[in-house]
């Protein structure tokens, strides 16, 4: 069973300045709640309740919000807003949270690297918080990844399928069927032209992730923009071993753009008046 959940949160989010010159991208609210806090949900109701976060210079409100507010919850003790903070108490009841600083924005391996000692020797969940996922009345992405890692025990990534004209932006993989929208990963790139692009199967930001990984991470050199992907860990993973990947059932949002940011708020905000 995964008890750990790792979300890296240490970007700049500088497709959302000026906004997150102060305020830290994954504290960017869809409707009343921020992105991390849908995505500490989603780890939940996978059934992990032992969050690592990393984050950087700027990020205390990422600790703040997943705290008690004394100050606040007097002022609204006993009136109709208290039961606004309803959820996030809950959170707190369920979960522990441990936090470390990426002291450099060398890419998401290395963020991943950094902690490797709050996440220890076991395998753990990775969410990106601005990947939002929704699946309506269907299970979440990382349950349904759970339940596949219960069966394989191995390194997972999810994927859906992009049009061509966007797979530069993303992780690609190369792979053969193995079962109900499970792929066996034989090669992968980071961000290819079309041209080069093996699939149209592009990596989005859900994984689970065997503690070997962490020895291939210290090895791997920085790929594309100088930084330490991922990718290259994984598919050096899978030379040595086995990874999946997962075509996950749902609808993810790229939160980390302005376009996916305010189409989720849309169907968030109709899914809401809908109750």
């Amino acid at each position: 069973m995964i008890k750990k959940c790792l979300f890296p949160a240490a970007g700049y989010g500088t497709r959302f300045l000026p906004a997150t010159k102060a305020i830290p991208k994954e504290m960017l609210p869809i409707l009343n709640k921020p992105l991390i806090q849908y995505g500490v949900e989603e780890a939940i109701e996978a059934g992990i309740v032992n969050m690592v976060i990393v984050t950087g210079r700027g990020k205390r409100a990422l600790e703040d919000h997943f705290d008690i507010s004394y100050e606040l919850e007097h002022q609204i003790k006993g009136t109709s807003k208290e039961n606004y903070l309803k959820e996030i108490r809950m959170l707190l009841e369920k979960c522990t949270f441990a936090y470390t600083r990426q002291m450099e924005m060398k890419g998401l391996g290395d963020a991943i690297l950094t902690a490797e000692n709050l996440v220890g020797n076991e395998s753990f969940a990775v969410i990106l918080s601005d990947d939002l996922c929704d699946n309506g009345q269907d299970y979440g992405v990382l349950l349904q990844m759970c339940r596949i890692y219960e069966k394989y025990r191995c390194s997972i990534v999810a994927v859906e399928e992009v049009a061509l004209e966007e797979i530069s932006k993303y992780g690609v993989i190369d792979g053969r069927e193995v079962g109900d929208d499970v792929f066996m990963v034989d090669n992968m790139i980071e961000k290819p032209s079309k041209e080069e692009a093996p699939s149209n199967l592009a990596i989005i930001g859900r994984y689970i992730l065997t503690p070997d990984i962490f020895d291939i991470l210290r090895e791997t050199k920085p790929g594309k923009n100088g930084e330490i992907q991922i990718t290259d860990a994984l598919l050096e993973q899978c030379k040595k071993g086995m990874v999946l990947a997962y075509k996950f059932k749902g609808k993810r949002y790229d939160c980390g753009s302005i376009d996916g940011f305010v189409r989720a708020t849309n169907v968030f905000y109709q899914k809401f008046q809908g109750n």
